[in-house]
């Protein structure tokens, strides 16, 4: 009988709840009505933003950067440059992503090395392998600008977007060592170098570099 009873009371404070829960509605069923409305509308907002505005936008940027490509490989760099820079301007959507790396690569080129960091400032760097390339190029300008730190750091964030792929990492970590010996920082230079033998080891095998002969290198000019 005790456990009847406590069914029953278990039932009951069920019941009450629901009793409590179906007042509370209908005391505020306006602001209720009121919020459902609300969220009708944002969703037919997104809806139209969607089909209206992003989904144009994307297809005209497709059809310009299309454009900027086709000039590209014309051997139009001029003309490329510009028409990328148009499309990162114009718009904000991943054909305006690459179209600010894209611009950045080829004023690399040129050796417009501020040039090149002012479109990689505004390119968002996705994905294991571009991404990480986006921001070694970004590395490779402050270098050739003599700043190191900026260099440093921009190399680090590429190894950290590589996700510790074996055959891609360490060759930003390179990079960092290479800068790291031209400010004749030989300890942090061995480190890097140590860091690539012991976790990517086979990266050394793969691309045919001896990377315990620029460690041994390394650690003695440390020692001087």
């Amino acid at each position: 009988m005790a456990k009847k009873s406590n069914t029953r009371t278990s039932i009951e404070e069920i019941n009450d709840s629901l009793s409590s829960f179906e007042q509370k509605i209908e005391k505020n069923k306006k602001y209720i009505y009121v919020v459902l409305g609300v969220i009708v509308v944002v969703a037919l907002i997104i809806l139209g933003y969607v089909n209206l505005v992003r989904n144009p936008a994307i297809e005209s940027a497709k059809d310009d950067i299309a454009l900027a490509d086709k000039e590209y490989y014309a051997g139009n760099d001029s003309v490329a440059i510009e028409l990328y820079r148009q499309v990162a301007d114009n718009y904000n959507n991943a054909p305006a992503n690459r179209a600010s790396l894209n611009a950045a690569i080829i004023l690399y080129k040129e050796e417009k090395y501020e040039e090149a960091l002012e479109c990689l400032v505004n390119y968002d760097p996705k994905g294991t392998i571009v991404g990480p390339a986006s921001q070694s190029l970004m590395g490779d300008c402050y270098v050739n600008l003599d700043n190191y730190d900026a260099a440093l750091k921009a190399y680090d964030r590429a190894v950290s977007l590589a996700n510790d792929n074996a055959l891609y990492a360490p060759i930003f970590l390179i990079k960092k060592a290479i800068v790291y010996r031209a400010q004749q920082n030989y300890a942090a230079e061995a480190a890097t170098y140590q860091t690539i033998s012991d976790k990517y080891p086979e990266f050394a095998v793969e691309y045919n570099i001896d990377i315990e002969k620029y460690l041994i290198r390394a650690q003695q000019a440390a020692e001087k």
